[in-house]
Formats: C-alpha cells, structure tokens, sequence
C-alpha cells in the first residue's frame, strides 16, 4: 500500500501523464478537422531562418522576447519538415506542460491544502487541455508558465532569491512574469530588509539582462522595435474592451471594423484605439492596486501566492491583447492558490477554459469577419469571468496585521 508520500508522487505522476494525453489528443482532432488555428508556421519560419544562419532583430522582425529563440528554432535545427518541425515543437511543449503539471503537484502538497482538494485539482488541470487544446501544445505559452509555476512553488517554500531567478528567465521567455517582480521586492524588504530587497530585484534583472544583452549589442533598433510592438499592439478582437465593443454592435447597431496586424485580428476605429489605451492604463492601474494590496498586508506565504496569481489575472484579464493560450498561463499558477477561496478560484478559471473553448477554435473567424453573435457575446462573457476571478482573488480577507519586532533586526516594512 503506498504511504502518504508516494501516493502524492503517484497522482503528481499521473496528472502529468493525463495532461499531455488529453493536449495531444485535442491537438491532434483540431488538426484533423482543418479548423485549427496555429501560430507553428510562424515559429517554423523563424527557426528556418535562424537555422540559415539570419539573427533575429538584426536580420529579420522577431516579436518575442530572446529567450522564447531556443523553443522556437531548436525543432527547425533538427527537422526537415514541416510535419516534423509540428511533432517536435509539441513534444517540446508537452515536456514543459508535464514539468509544469508536477511543479504545480508540488506546490499543492505543502501544508495546509487537503488532500482530497488536491487531487481534485489535479484531475482538473489534466483535463483542462480538452478546453484548450487548439493551443496548449502549439503556442510556446507553456513554458513560461512553466517556470512562473515553480518561481511560485519557491515563494511558497520561502526562497525568494531563487524565485526572482526564474521569474527572470520567465521574463526573457515571455514577458508578463515582469508583474511577480513588485512583490518579490515586498516580500524581500519585508523579511531581510533594504540589502535582500537589492539582492532579490538584482537575481530577477540578471537573467534578463543576459538575455538581451547580446541582441542589444547587435541589434538595438531591432529589439526596441520589438518591445515597442508589444507594448503598442491595437486592441485584439478577442480581448474585454473588444468583448464591450462586440455586445455594443449586437445590442445597438454601432459601427465596428476590423484588420489584421501585429500578428493578431484587432478592431479598428476610434471607439477601439480609446479603449485599448484605457485598457493600457488599467491594467497597469490593477497591478499597483495588487501589489499596494500585498504591501498593505503581512508577507506570509500564503498572502504571496495569492497576490503572484491576481497580478497575472490582472494582466491577462485587462490586456489589449487576451488569446487563448494566455489562460494557459492561469492553469498552472491559480490552482496554487490555498485557503477557502482556493475552490472558487479553480472553478472560475476553468469556466474562463470553458467560455473560450465555445469560440475557439471553431467559431473563431466568423468571429472575426462576421462578428457571429454568439462568440461576440461569448468574449464579453470570458472576460467578465477574468474580472470575477480576480474580485476572488483580491476579496478583503480578515488577516492580522505586519508584526512589529522590537529587536535591532529589521521590522517589517524597515530597513
């Protein structure tokens, strides 16, 4: 019979092993039905070029961040077709999903989270590939929330610095992790005060500045060009503001156009460019309203996970641009979550799973040149679902406040 331990590395085990199944499996029966909708031709061009010899920024336009290179070219090193390059570009990424599912376990068995709730959770992420399989294993979004997952699991056992580590890579894979860099800070001035505060936001900027520095060095415009594209993109058809514009179309005749760009559908006119700068400012606005929340508060580990998962909520819910493979990024990290709102908080973000599996792929471009009025209802419907997770994650709760020690150790808020 396995004692308590094993039986926890068996479910961790099998939950790995169910989600790539069930990622694999969707993936394979939306390539099968023509209706996919894949950014792998895209990832295959790159690496092909790249494996010519061309260095991205400098020689050609490259949209992400330096360290998504290696799980974009690395497949086309090694493949001579475009079959192939989709075959180890998903193994790749059903690597990545399976390390990420086993962090996940991982942080699901420190104290405090039940045993029974866990391996609800586990059943539930495993299967959660069968909403998102269109994209969980062919966008590289499981890799950077991959390692949030893990920076997670470190913040909940207590090791800042080697936190803000992964927190850089992620940053240099993709660049939302960039929203746990505040409160890594907090948490460090809280514990250690002004030197670990330092050390902390120095380990998180190094990784990122390794990564960057060659391509800065090479080709500065380029990368400038690349960040100001991702900061500048319109507002994606698929995104909260373009869900409010959508329900306005339907419910009251308002005009409304769209175009392809910055790799993505948008919408166009006024009303859109006004909303996806207000959206800009939101969002932004949310994350100091988190991390002020966390400030506010103790640091205990708990206070953490929870504020790490409502930064990126916040991002993802408020973002100009809301693909679907951004909810990968939540199943792996608000599962984390502990306490009695750990239950509302898995359900929401697998309804937000659910709401977009109605559109995407399947609906996804009678959404974009008709405007079919379902997935138009449906978008608004997901990023509402984003907002409410959020109110979840950020309802007062009743905490006792920062202790003040009277020994010459730094107290909590002090250096």
């Amino acid at each position: 019979m396995l004692t308590r331990p094993e039986a926890r590395g068996a479910d961790a085990l099998l939950a790995a092993a169910g989600f790539v199944v069930t990622a694999v499996a969707a993936t394979v029966a939306w390539e099968l039905s023509g209706r996919a909708v894949t950014d792998l031709p895209l990832y295959r061009t790159y690496g092909e070029r790249i494996a010519d010899g061309l260095v991205p920024y400098r020689d050609f336009p490259f949209e992400y961040p330096p360290g998504a290179l290696p799980a974009i070219a690395l497949p086309a090193l090694v493949t001579g077709s475009e079959a192939a390059y989709r075959f180890a570009f998903g193994a790749e990424m059903a690597l990545a999903g399976a390390l990420g599912v086993l962090l996940l376990a991982l942080g699901l068995g420190r104290p405090g989270v039940g045993g029974a709730g866990r391996r609800l959770t586990l059943v539930v992420v495993a299967l959660v590939p069968l909403l998102l399989g269109g994209v969980v294993l062919t966008r590289f979004d499981l890799l950077p929330a991959a390692l949030v997952a893990g920076a997670t699991v470190l913040l909940a056992a207590g090791r800042l610095r080697a936190a803000a580590v992964v927190v850089g890579i992620g940053i240099g894979v993709k660049l939302y992790p960039a929203v746990l860099v505040p409160l890594l800070g907090i948490a460090a001035w809280r514990r250690a005060g002004r030197r670990e505060l330092l050390t902390v936001l120095a380990l998180a900027a190094a990784p990122v500045a390794l990564l960057y520095l060659p391509f800065l060095l090479l080709a500065p415009d380029g990368v400038l060009d690349s960040l100001g594209r991702q900061l500048g993109r319109p507002l994606q058809i698929e995104s909260l503001g373009a869900g409010l514009l959508l329900a306005s179309h339907h419910a009251f005749g308002t005009a409304l156009g769209w175009a392809s760009g910055s790799g993505s559908q948008n919408l166009t006119g006024t009303p859109a460019d006004t909303l996806a700068v207000a959206q800009g400012v939101a969002q932004v606005a949310v994350a100091v309203l988190v991390w002020r929340s966390f400030w506010r508060g103790p640091a205990g580990t708990e206070r953490l996970v929870r504020h790490a998962a409502a930064a990126v909520v916040a991002f993802v819910a408020l973002s100009k641009v809301l693909s679907p493979q951004f909810l990968v990024w939540l199943v792996l990290l608000v599962p984390l979550v502990g306490g009695a709102r750990s239950r509302a908080a898995l359900w929401l973000t697998v309804l937000a799973c659910a709401v977009t599996a109605l559109w995407f792929p399947a609906r996804y471009w009678e959404l974009v040149k008709e405007f079919d009025p379902l997935a138009s209802w449906l978008v608004l419907a997901r990023g509402v679902t984003l907002l409410a997770l959020l109110a979840v994650l950020m309802w007062p709760a009743t905490e006792p406040a920062p202790a003040r020690s009277r020994s010459p150790a730094p107290s909590p808020g002090r250096t």
